[in-house]
């Protein structure tokens, strides 16, 4: 490899890109990663990290309501925004540094500059710099999708809603995915009001529908306003600041901030990719082979820029597979079945394997077992608020093909169970092991 500069240049240093930048480099390859932004790609600095902070800060202020029926003298309580804010991009800004530490212990260079594909062996940084490699690795991720309509720029997205200078009283969430949901959830539980505003009148498709259904339920009644079938003509700033939504057939909603949540678009545009003979799907993501291969032999891609799952955890592991069979002489795939996914709302809801309608699909009749209950902790509360888990078993089999659940902790509850889902345990191992009392994830082996 001595006739190029580098074995490999990663363009991104998100979790994909730092995850096979690290590794190829512990594989003896010589790397480097171009990040014109800061270390640490959509997770660390405005996505799962960030956010999660922040529904952590939004329970809080559940806990402290329900506090007084567990005995505690709790005072009315005030939020300060830029407290929470400061504080979550102090963590951010030392996560990042811990990502950045990382590549340089494993002698990554890292270059702090924007770098296009030049040619299949050619990168040329901002600079003007230029720098030949063997194999080209895209990892820059995706971006938060604006709509084309008047107005639309006075919105914000989930990049800026970190940095808010302080937190809105009347907000409007343009979207119904994972994201509009745990921002509606975390404004709501900061004393906005919140509207979710989508086009259809369907909620986190692709989800189990009672699951996302029971969701909906419980944000109409914690006082969620939701507009379905509500299509935006134009956004007007009024003379005080504030924003008003123009809707198709409905009356104007006017807001303090306007969230875009309607998906996230892979960032190829002005990458140069033409110029190695790189092709793009129709939505703008590069096609790669199961190896991870661009449509050019020496150019590769991994994570949200592929467009395949939008998950951290996907990424990472694409980054792996990558650097071990290319240059660990490792060669492996990334199993994309079973892969678990959280949505963190309030209260949160996690999935891993076939939704009921999924399973009925492929399978026909099913078994279905679910578990409908008020949790302890609620109970005592006083809050009506009520979990539900769901078990989907073949009919023939006994196998259990997905499970999926909303209440308190289902993320942390769900990640036990994805293993036994992806080990093709059955119903009766379930059945057979003893439950752990009290707890919510006992439900799971009582299920009847």
């Amino acid at each position: 490899m001595a006739d190029y500069d580098v074995d490999l240049f990663v363009i991104g240093a998100g979790s994909g890109g730092v995850r096979a930048s690290r590794i190829a480099a512990a594989h003896g390859a010589k790397v480097a990663v171009a990040e014109e932004y800061r270390v640490g790609g959509t997770c660390v600095i405005r996505g799962c990290v960030p956010k999660k902070m922040l529904v952590y800060g939004a329970h809080f202020a559940e806990d402290l309501a329900d506090a007084r029926r567990f005995g505690c003298d709790v005072p009315d309580c005030t939020f300060d925004w830029k407290t929470l804010r400061d504080n979550v991009q102090a963590e951010v800004s030392r996560i990042s540094g811990i990502y950045e530490e990382t590549l340089g212990n494993n002698q990554v260079e890292i270059i702090h500059e924007r770098a296009t594909v030049t040619g299949p062996h050619e990168v040329t940084l901002a600079s003007g710099r230029k720098v030949s490699a063997k194999y080209i690795l895209i990892a820059t991720g995706a971006t938060p999708a604006i709509p084309n309509i008047p107005g639309a720029e006075l919105g914000i997205t989930s990049n800026e809603v970190f940095h808010l200078d302080e937190a809105p009283k009347r907000a409007v969430i343009v979207g119904a995915g994972y994201i509009a949901n745990e921002f509606a959830g975390i404004f709501h539980e900061f004393g906005a009001h919140v509207t979710l505003v989508n086009r259809s009148n369907i909620i986190l498709r692709g989800y189990d529908e009672q699951i996302r259904d029971r969701l909906l339920q419980i944000s109409m009644s914690k006082g969620i306003d939701f507009k379905f079938h509500a299509a935006i003509q134009k956004v007007e700033q009024q003379p005080d600041g504030s924003l008003c939504l123009h809707l198709e057939g409905q009356d104007p909603i006017c807001c303090d901030m306007l969230l875009w949540a309607i998906g996230r678009t892979p960032l190829t545009k002005g990458l140069g990719l033409e110029n190695a003979g790189v092709e793009l799907t129709d939505k703008g993501a590069i096609k790669v082979d199961a190896d991870n291969k661009s449509t050019c032999d020496s150019i590769y891609a991994v994570g949200d820029v592929t467009d395949r799952i939008q998950l951290t955890p996907v990424a990472i592991r694409e980054g792996q597979a990558f650097a071990d069979t290319i240059f660990g002489n490792k060669p492996h795939r990334v199993d994309y079945q079973f892969v678990p996914s959280a949505v963190f709302s309030h209260p949160p809801m996690a999935g891993v394997g076939l939704t009921e309608s999924q399973a009925k699909l492929k399978y026909g009749p099913i078994k279905v077992f679910t578990s409908d209950f008020r949790p302890m902790k609620n109970v005592l509360a006083g809050r009506n608020e009520r979990a539900l888990y769901k078990m989907i078993v073949h009919p023939e089999t006994d196998v259990v093909l997905g499970i999926h659940m909303i209440g308190p902790d289902s993320a942390e509850i769900l990640q036990a169970a994805a293993v036994a889902v992806r080990a093709g345990l059955t119903k009766q191992a379930f059945d057979d092991t003893v439950a752990l009392h009290p707890t919510m994830a006992e439900e799971l082996v009582l299920l009847r």
